[in-house]
This record gives structure tokens, C-alpha cells and sequence, in this order.
């Protein structure tokens, strides 16, 4: 596969192809790709929850190749250091000075996998990464890409030897993306691509063709922030953001930055739908990736059997739609 030269810019069509390149690699995931897609327009970095062998790494590989971003991937271990993400100040014995040896965290796309089985400090310093765009050695603050998004993927709670991020933390993404399995014929797909030669090594990512750039993407996420909210919309927005706060199934609802970031995914919906103004369909696609995360059961609403999904769903089915 050669270089593309002719890449997309439009809107619908920077979406569509850089889904369709992505959904020919990582086959049955149609839904997350959106997700992820809306996500990187929108500016917010992203949770991918999935059982291992779901194809969270393959995704983030893929995306950074067809935008001909910078990528880095760190492994999250429960022995890892704040100092192995962010870097460290190295003395030279030559130079009798210090230098900066930098950490993956000096990348346009970052992989962080299995955030969940690593320790609360070192989980603490990357997310200091994302919120302030910087980190600190020694006294001295260094500046990080201007595109900097962070994908942290990580197993169910479920699986062993794992430390749950605190709420505080997880509000700092934008989505969590839940990655299933394939249904039937999307897994027969992914044999076939197997069975051509396909794996998922350097070499054959390598082959695959960019449809965008950092430029062209930076450039969408400026273009995504002049799409328009009319004030029905933003009220419509508000009281649902109300509801979760009243809810009487949820201990916590959602928080002003999730509204924020509520109104900028929608807006960036509709930017890729082509449209420059939002719609109440915007607001209710993104719920669920945004919301899920963030609301917190009662204890006694779990033992009824009751999911935030299922809550998410009936706020706005509750809340009346502008006319």
C-alpha cells in the first residue's frame, strides 16, 4: 500500500473514511469507532473497556496510523513508576549536566494499557498529563503535543489484580467506549483477514494508507467549536444533566465537566453529520459513552438489579425532546 496523497478534509467524508480504514482492520466494532472518532474531534481523551483479545490495542494502533499521528504504548504494570510515563533528568558524567530523558508521554497519540493494573500515583501522574497538557520535572514545566489525546484501555473490574480508578479520575474522560465481541460473521471476517496474511505487526500496519493528518484533525476540533447550540438545546441538555443529579437510583449524577464535555461530543457529532448546529439526537447519541463512567448507583439500586445503562435510557426517555 502506497502513500495517499488525496486526503479527505469535508467533514462527512473525513469521518466516513477514516471509519470505514478503521473498520476494515478492526472488524464488528462499528459503534466504538464512532465513538472514538467523535471523541478525537471533540478533544477528550477516552477509556476502551473490554475483556482481553478484543482488538482495544489494534484500534488505537490503526487510528494513529491513519491520521499519521506520533504513537507511543506503555504497558501499565503494577511495578511501574510515575518516572517511567513522564521521564526523568539523567546526570551525563561527560557533560557533568543534566538531560531530559522523556518518557512515552511525549507523543501526539498515547496507548496506555490496562490503566486498571497499575498503582493509584502512577495512574495519577498520567492523568496530570491529560488534564494540564504538561508535566513537571524538577521544577521545570514542559510543554506536550498540541494534539496530545490519551486512549487507556482496561479489563472489567472483575479480573484479578486490578486497582478501580476514583471517580474524580474518571471524570477526566471524555468517554468510556466499551468493546465487545464480534458477532459471528464480523469474527468469520476477522479469519478471513487472517487467513490472507493479515497480522498485526509494525510491518503490515505500516502498509496501511493515511486518510488524514494531525493538521487536518487539529483543524476539525477547531471548526467542531464553532458549530452552534441554540439556547432550547442547551436547556434541554441542562435538565437532563439535572435529572442524573435527582436521580433516585444514583449517588452521584453529572458533573459541570461533564456537561461541558456533554455539549462539546454532540457538537462534534454534528459537525461529522455535516451540520453546523446540534440537535436533540446529538445530545442522546453520545450518552451513554459519556455518561456511563460518571454516574454512580446507590447500593441499594444495585441490589435491585438496576444498570446505568438501563438509567441513562430512561432520563431521556423522561426528558421532553424541543420542538
Amino acid at each position: 500500500m502506497g502513500q495517499n496523497n488525496n486526503l479527505e478534509s469535508s467533514p462527512a467524508k473525513l469521518g466516513q473514511s477514516i471509519g470505514k480504514a478503521l473498520g476494515q482492520v478492526v472488524v464488528g466494532q462499528d459503534q466504538a469507532v464512532q465513538q472514538l472518532i467523535i471523541a478525537l474531534l471533540a478533544g477528550g481523551h477516552v477509556i476502551l473497556e473490554g475483556v482481553p483479545g478484543t482488538g482495544k490495542t489494534l484500534m488505537v494502533k490503526v487510528l494513529a496510523q491513519l491520521i499519521r499521528a506520533d504513537f507511543r504504548r506503555v504497558q501499565l504494570t503494577p511495578d511501574i513508576l510515575p518516572t517511567d510515563i513522564i521521564g526523568t533528568n539523567i546526570f551525563d558524567l561527560e557533560k557533568r549536566e543534566f538531560t531530559l530523558r522523556k518518557g512515552p508521554v511525549f507523543t501526539q497519540i498515547l496507548l496506555a494499557d490496562e490503566i486498571n493494573r497499575t498503582p493509584p500515583k502512577t495512574q495519577s501522574a498520567l492523568l496530570e498529563a491529560m488534564e494540564e497538557q504538561q508535566v513537571t520535572l524538577d521544577g521545570e514545566s514542559l510543554p506536550l503535543s498540541e494534539l496530545f489525546w490519551v486512549i487507556a484501555t482496561q479489563n472489567p473490574l472483575e479480573f484479578e489484580g486490578t486497582y478501580p480508578l476514583p471517580e474524580a479520575q474518571l471524570d477526566r474522560f471524555l468517554f468510556k467506549v466499551i468493546i465487545d465481541y464480534p458477532d459471528r460473521a464480523s469474527e468469520k471476517k476477522i479469519l478471513q483477514n487472517r487467513q490472507g496474511g493479515f497480522q498485526a505487526k509494525r510491518q503490515d500496519l505500516g502498509r496501511i494508507n493515511p486518510v488524514a493528518t494531525v493538521a487536518a484533525i487539529l483543524q476539525a476540533r477547531q471548526e467542531v467549536s464553532k458549530v452552534q447550540v441554540d439556547d432550547q438545546i442547551m436547556d434541554y441538555l441542562l435538565e437532563l444533566v439535572q435529572r442524573s443529579r435527582q436521580h433516585a437510583d444514583l449517588a452521584i449524577g453529572a458533573s459541570p465537566r461533564c456537561t461541558v464535555a456533554w455539549m462539546q461530543t454532540a457538537k462534534a457529532r454534528a459537525w461529522l453529520d455535516d451540520r453546523a448546529f446540534v440537535t436533540p439526537d446529538d445530545i442522546k447519541a453520545v450518552a451513554i459513552p459519556l455518561l456511563h463512567h460518571r454516574l454512580i448507583l446507590r447500593p441499594e439500586s444495585m441490589l435491585d438489579g438496576l444498570n446505568i445503562t438501563g438509567i441513562i435510557n430512561s432520563i431521556l426517555q423522561q426528558v421532553p425532546v424541543p420542538r
